[in-house]
């Protein structure tokens, strides 16, 4: 199965879900207000977000008018069109080559972020790099021994310490051990308590302030991991962080188990943050870096 397939089967729940119904109203029907009206209410029943779907809109009825779009199936191609556009250019993760490179990894409890941090390290251990793994999140028992599953599966090097330690010193052994070893790529997992937040606030800013005093530069990505099957509530998730930490980019996991797919508009029109990995699936290769043509594509395709 070619890229395309894959991410078009991953991604089916939303396309037998958002789309067919979208289709489902499109099909054989004049534009009228009120087409454009349930269009709405179905963009935001699937995890749109009244702002991106009243962008959305907006931008439809403008194109509608200037292009002089007169039925169902020419409303769908621009809004394929319009959607597509929105979700801007591909923007992948960053790697400087021949230096250490530190992703710091973000998001609450459930969210699949240690699994995220697993397969990275396994992507980029099969990529020829030094990878090793820091186990920040000394406040949930299991964390850090999935991480070593998941470092001993890949090959990898972790550092961790006992529960309850202070993460900022696991943070710092881990960047002294990496720049010791010569490590290509370190993955720091963090604590997710957003119910706490300013004790999350001083945790998190704590251990930025070591990786920028320990290895100066080498932060690259700060990856917000968010579940996609949480609707609204990963938008929150989202905008909570952003406020705590400067994200870079959104990892983006379980897309293939949610109908309402609606949500990777959602993210991207309201908070400007790029997502730049896509969960669709559990193997490894089913990470991937999300292409926003691709997905409005396999989204589309009939």
């Amino acid at each position: 199965m070619g890229f395309f397939q894959k991410l078009k089967a991953g991604i089916e729940k939303t396309r037998q879900g958002f789309m067919a119904q979208i289709d489902a109203l499109l099909s054989g029907r004049k534009i009228d207000e009120e087409m454009y009206e349930e269009l709405e209410d179905l963009l935001i029943m699937h995890d749109v977000g009244v702002t991106a779907a009243t962008n959305l809109l907006r931008d439809l009825r403008r194109l509608v008018k200037d292009r002089k779009i007169l039925d169902g199936e020419g409303l769908r191609l621009l809004l394929k069109e319009i959607i597509s556009n929105s979700l801007g250019e591909k923007k992948p993760l960053r790697l400087e080559p021949g230096t250490l490179n530190i992703f710091l990894v973000v998001g609450v409890n459930g969210v699949g972020k240690t699994t995220t941090i697993g397969k990275l390290a396994q992507r980029y251990k099969e990529q020829g790099l030094k990878v090793m793994v820091a186990a920040g999140d000394t406040f949930r028992a299991a964390a850090s021994s999935q991480l070593e599953i998941w470092a001993e599966r890949a090959g990898v090097y972790l550092v961790s310490h006992a529960d309850g330690a202070d993460p900022a010193a696991v943070v710092f052994d881990a960047v002294h051990s990496a720049r010791a070893k010569k490590i290509d790529l370190l993955l720091v997992d963090t604590a997710g308590r957003l119910h706490n937040k300013s004790n999350l606030m001083q945790e998190l800013g704590k251990i930025r302030r070591i990786i920028d005093r320990e290895a100066e530069h080498s932060l690259r990505e700060v990856l917000l991991v968010v579940d996609a099957t949480t609707g609204q509530n990963a938008l929150v998730q989202a905008k909570e962080f952003a406020q705590i930490v400067p994200v870079t980019g959104i990892v983006l996991t379980k897309l293939d188990g949610t109908a309402k797919g609606g949500i990777v508009i959602a993210i991207n029109q309201e908070q400007k943050i790029p997502i730049k990995i896509i969960g669709v699936g559990e193997k490894i290769s089913d990470l991937r870096d999300f292409d926003p043509q691709e997905f409005a594509e396999a989204l589309f395709e009939k």
